[in-house]
């Protein structure tokens, strides 16, 4: 039986869209688009939150390339590391709390005065010397008040990386702009064997290091291929870190980082430039970011991802 015969021509076009609306598949599509854009969503509120996490990057406050030596930490001038609080009202730091002595690849820790500096949580005796780094990867924190600090190596520098927990930079942060979650941006890719095993990737202190090879990443995108060289960090995902069209634009000027799925035996993964994020050196200029290399600088613009959230690039 023919039952849109029984409704009148008026209301036939607006059954058919209603009809239309409804369909299965077409319902199916738009709750797949929806449950994408909420994944999405997720990753991007996970991140923001590991941000202002104590060993998150908003918190850093001061990065003190050390000499051989005694090198003094505190406010005062004269200090070999001085610490100046972004919070002109906080002045709870000591004028100096203590040492650091240099000696080869180790640095060890001297307590100065009555200041209950503590060594992995623990307090360490006043005047009392302890190694904090050495060769062997030994790599201690140390905090005082809502201060913490932990010795970094960048091939032959040796530094000190110094966190405020209650930086004016975490309280007033709100959040990443970034571009709307645009599921085209998800593309299917091909991971090549690397030629080389080891890439060479120059870092915001102008140190040429030796990476990981992962190989060469290849997709297509408007029927156009494209390639970006990867890194293994020995983590459960692959680093790249890219520059495009959108850099210095809309998007950070010394490019973002994106992960990506390890692949399977033929080489397939995927590339999602919705989770396209930036570097830490885009929030603190206390950060030793790696830079893209000249072949993973893309001529198309990739409106997707984080966008632009600060202009600093470090000078240290």
């Amino acid at each position: 039986m023919n039952y849109l015969g029984i409704w009148p021509k008026s209301l036939m076009g607006t059954f058919m869209i209603c009809a239309l609306l409804f369909h299965p598949l077409m319902h199916a599509q738009n709750t797949n688009k929806m449950d994408y854009t909420k994944l999405i969503d997720q990753w991007h509120n996970e991140r923001e939150k590991d941000l202002k996490m104590p060993n998150g990057w908003l918190n850093l406050e001061g990065l003190f390339w050390l000499h051989k030596g005694v090198n003094s930490l505190g406010t005062a001038k004269g200090n070999d590391c001085k610490y100046e609080n972004l919070n002109s009202l906080d002045t709870s730091f000591p004028s100096q709390i203590g040492n650091f002595i240099l000696d080869g690849d180790s640095v060890l820790w001297e307590n100065l005065n009555s200041y209950q500096v503590k060594v992995n949580n623990v307090v360490l005796p006043l005047e009392k010397k302890i190694c904090v780094f050495n060769e062997k990867a030994l790599n201690i924190e140390m905090t005082w008040s809502h201060y913490s600090w932990t010795i970094i190596k960048r091939a032959e520098k040796i530094g000190v990386r110094f966190r405020n927990l209650q930086s004016i930079n975490v309280s007033s942060f709100k959040g990443i702009d970034r571009f709307p979650v645009n599921e085209q941006w998800k593309i299917k890719a091909v991971l090549h064997p690397p030629v080389q095993s080891e890439l060479m990737i120059l870092n915001v202190l102008g140190q040429n290091l030796a990476t990981k090879n992962a190989g060469k990443l290849s997709f297509s995108y408007q029927n156009k291929e494209y390639n970006l060289d990867v890194i293994d960090e020995g983590a459960q995902t692959l680093f790249i870190t890219f520059a495009d069209a959108t850099s210095d634009v809309t998007t950070y000027g010394a490019g973002r980082f994106i992960d990506i799925a390890k692949p399977d035996a033929n080489g397939n993964t995927e590339i999602d430039f919705n989770k396209a994020y930036n570097p830490p050196c885009a929030f603190t200029k206390f950060a030793t970011c790696p830079l893209p290399p000249p072949q993973n600088r893309l001529p198309i613009a990739i409106n997707a991802g984080e966008k632009i959230y600060g202009r600093h690039l470090s000078d240290h």
